[in-house]
């Protein structure tokens, strides 16, 4: 006999574990399928958790959540070849008894998510790959089936979490192949190094962190930021671009990151620290053009699934966990009214996405993406004339400001033009209008 649940996720990220989390909690027969080894086994990031997000699942999360670091300061920088123009945000107000922000190792947050969702009542199976949905004759989708013998497996409704590659939509012929400039390809190395020389060269106490979002000549040209992350005994630091640019560039991940290290403004932040992981992810990155069908007969896809993440501030986890949590309160509440899982139905998922700050957001900056990937002057000339223009003005040669005033918009019309400085302002408007 098939075995029935009320709904299966697929996945133990943030987004497929908050729905897990949410629906066990609420007393649904819910199952949870991992291919991984246990959870968090083939997870990579280190990177930022959002509190807020996950204190609406978890209120008392602080109490056993292994953190790293929680975050009082947020620097973002602009390299040049050998220099940078920065600036950052310091709050001692970030120093409450509910930090804001939090730097993790996903390999430990996610087994932590396996422990609250196991003490709720939720079934979580690993080592478990889903190879397709299960469809009706009317084609609702009434179930999944996995690697394993037997391994037939119903519910009212299936949760898609599986990652931006979406694999189990993409042969349901439920998603189309994302485009390679609507994803991007980050390598990250976690780097071991003494915790007082990370609060010496960071200027901060024990608990407390720091984040470097980066931008400028460390991606060749290429679409793409990188960063350096504080955690408790060592630094998570990393790159991404474009796999367009991948493709056409002739710089690889591998080296692209090792120039960063080299970097005479990383390289002092790191020295002495020793790798021990080196991992690549691919990060959904093409916004709200990008997002597919969220919902049909008997389904739906959250988190990088769902291509929510948004690039220009560098948010996903928050976005994945509160549409997993979404996802589940909507079944909840048809479960509770007696309704069944039909597309009509389900679609009171995307109103509860549209009313809240992902759909927002993601639609405030619809037009960023293609605007960067069309415009590579952004990550090229911009970054030679912005930390020219810094040095420029810095130096103190007895040149007078004004003549340096002529200098560095000569120089940026030299490379620019009038119409090109002006072209490329209403273009930045319009990418965050």
């Amino acid at each position: 006999m098939v075995e029935k649940f009320d709904a299966i996720v697929i996945g133990a990220g943030p987004s497929g574990n908050a729905a897990t989390y949410t629906l066990a909690k609420q007393g649904l027969k819910v199952l949870q399928l991992e291919r991984g080894e246990y959870p968090g086994a083939k997870n990579v990031q280190g990177g930022i958790m959002y509190a807020h997000e996950l204190e609406k699942i978890i209120p008392d999360f602080r109490d056993d959540c292994p953190t790293e670091r929680h975050i009082i300061e947020q620097r973002v920088w602009l390299l040049g070849d050998d220099n940078y123009v920065g600036t950052n945000y310091r709050s001692e107000a970030f120093n409450s008894d509910k930090p804001n922000r939090y730097t993790i190792i996903r390999a430990n947050i996610d087994k932590w998510w396996g422990e609250q969702i196991r003490k709720v009542g939720g079934l979580q199976i690993c080592e478990t790959t889903v190879t397709e949905l299960i469809r009706d004759a009317s084609g609702k989708v009434i179930g999944v089936r996995t690697d394993r013998e037997g391994g037939e497996i119903h519910a009212d409704v299936v949760i898609m979490a599986d990652g931006v590659n979406a694999l189990l939509a993409k042969r349901a012929g439920l998603q189309d192949e994302a485009a390679p400039e609507n994803v991007a390809l980050a390598v990250k190395e976690i780097l071991f190094i003494d915790p007082e020389l990370i609060q010496q060269r960071f200027g901060i106490k024990e608990d407390e962190g720091v984040v470097i979002e980066i931008m400028g000549k460390v991606t060749k040209g290429m679409v793409g930021t990188a960063f350096l992350y504080t955690n408790k005994e060592s630094l998570t630091i990393g790159i991404g671009c474009l796999i367009s640019d991948f493709k056409n560039g002739d710089c690889p991940p591998y080296r692209m990151l090792e120039d960063l290290k080299k970097h005479p403004v990383i390289k002092p932040l790191i020295e002495g620290a020793e790798m021990k992981e080196y991992a690549a992810h691919m990060i959904p990155e093409g916004g709200y053009k990008a997002i597919p069908q969220l919902y049909g007969d008997g389904w739906m896809v959250v988190g990088d699934a769902a291509h929510f993440n948004n690039a220009a501030h560098r948010e996903g986890s928050n976005l994945a966990m509160a549409s997993g949590r979404m996802a589940a309160e909507t079944v909840i509440e048809l479960k509770s009214a007696g309704k069944g899982f039909s597309a009509p139905n389900l679609a009171a998922y995307k109103k509860k996405l549209d009313d809240s700050f992902i759909m927002k957001d993601l639609k405030k900056y619809r037009e960023l993406p293609g605007i960067m990937h069309g415009n590579k002057q952004f990550f090229g000339a911009y970054p030679d004339e912005i930390t020219a223009a810094a040095h420029n003005w810095f130096t103190v040669d007895s040149v007078d400001k004004k003549s340096k005033e002529k200098q560095i918009m000569k120089s940026f019309i030299k490379r620019r033009s009038v119409m090109g400085l002006v072209g490329d302002a209403i273009k930045l408007v319009r990418a965050v209008r």
